[in-house]
């Protein structure tokens, strides 16, 4: 499977006063890269919605591991790390780089689903289902069961 990666550019508005970039904007790149991979396969937010269901995030975790300045070309990749074989329970990897290979950041995020009527966590539907199976794994990738 070939990884999915997108192009982010930094805005003023991302920096701290040291210049470098806001810790918060790690995540919100994260959000982001999802939600166009998502969109990338017509899962959009519309169709989430069809189906009464939205993701959760239980967790989220960022690994600094070089500054990003304003002017640097930055990607961020999107790989699934584990998943429970009905996908109601995930783990996704994103990996942030400062130009052609450098790891500036990997964020880790554990999720699931809900349903939006119910209020609940619930399985996923078999559209997201079919689009996780098409997510790019992490070569460390397991199945939780």
């Amino acid at each position: 499977m070939e990884i999915f990666k997108t192009p982010i550019q930094i805005r003023w508005s991302d920096l701290d006063p040291n210049a470098h970039l806001r810790h918060s904007v790690y995540y919100d790149w994260g959000a982001l890269c999802r939600v166009e991979y998502f969109d990338s396969l017509q899962l959009t937010t519309t169709v989430m919605h069809q189906l009464q269901v939205g993701p959760v995030v239980f967790r989220e975790e960022c690994v600094f591991k070089k500054e990003i300045r304003f002017g640097d070309k930055i990607t961020i990749d999107l790989q699934l790390l584990k998943a429970r074989r009905d996908i109601s329970r995930w783990s996704i990897r994103h990996t942030i780089y400062k130009g052609e290979d450098i790891e500036a950041a990997i964020i880790t995020v554990d999720g699931a689903w809900i349903d939006l009527t119910k209020r609940k966590l619930a399985p996923a539907p078999q559209l997201i289902r079919d689009v996780f199976n098409q997510m790019p794994h992490k070569g460390d990738f397991t199945w939780d069961e």
